[in-house]
């Protein structure tokens, strides 16, 4: 799924990893999300990579696990009748994300309740999260994960064996572009990125409500208008 300007890159970046270790995942299909998926991030072409948000694992379910950093593919429909749709009340990190876009537009200012929620005009707002991540994917954004794959009790040992792998892609994107910006959001992603190589956006996770009012947040999001239905 990688695009074809990334292939020669992702063989050289597998190239700086343990074998071993790649030979491991290669006989196992205890991880998430599969070598289907396993380079979906890499969809965008380089040469329109304008960010990086950067996350740090795949999700830990495989109906959610897409390839994608912060993109639960088990999320279908934004929105309900009574406000956000339960999948999104479930994802605190989902839920805030939405509510900064709202309050970004101005559709929401003090009360951020699925009252107030329900009673917005959403006509010309995108319906689904896949709506959503395409429009990210448009403005640029390059989702990207810290570490590649996922699998119980073992976060950590594979975060280990991906530093070579995005030591050697993040270089790539350094020649391809030096002003690339990474957005950091969240303590984990500001330790693991290679801050003295990019221009660098740092904020809290979404998971954290001051995220939602944030005005450093919600003055680099509102030019994208990510709710904005494409026409």
């Amino acid at each position: 799924m990688a695009h074809s300007e990334w292939q020669p890159i992702i063989v050289q970046a597998l190239a700086t990893m343990d074998q071993d270790y790649l030979q491991g995942l290669a006989e196992s299909d205890q991880w998430l999300p599969g070598w289907s998926q396993l380079f979906a991030a890499f969809s965008q072409p380089l040469n329109r990579v304008r960010y990086v948000l950067l996350g740090e694992s795949p999700y830990p379910r495989k109906q959610s696990a897409n390839g994608y950093a912060f993109w639960d593919a088990a999320v279908g429909d934004l929105w309900s009748e009574s406000g956000l749709s339960k999948t999104v009340n479930r994802a605190t990190s989902l839920r805030n994300l939405l509510k900064m876009l709202m309050y970004a537009r101005n559709d929401l200012q003090d009360d951020f309740s699925q009252t107030a929620i329900a009673q917005l005009d959403k006509t010309n707002y995108v319906r689904t999260l896949a709506e959503l991540f395409q429009a990210l994917l448009g403005h640029g954004f390059l989702l990207l994960n810290a570490s590649l794959v996922y699998e119980p009790k073992r976060v950590v040992y594979h975060a280990k064996h991906w530093r070579p792998f995005m030591a050697s892609i993040f270089q790539h994107l350094h020649q391809a572009d030096p002003n690339i910006n990474l957005i950091l959001l969240g303590n984990i992603a500001q330790q693991i990125a290679p801050t003295d190589l990019f221009p660098c956006f740092l904020a809290e996770h979404p998971y954290v409500i001051s995220f939602v009012r944030n005005p450093d947040v919600v003055a680099f999001f509102q030019p994208f208008n990510l709710l904005a239905k494409h026409k």
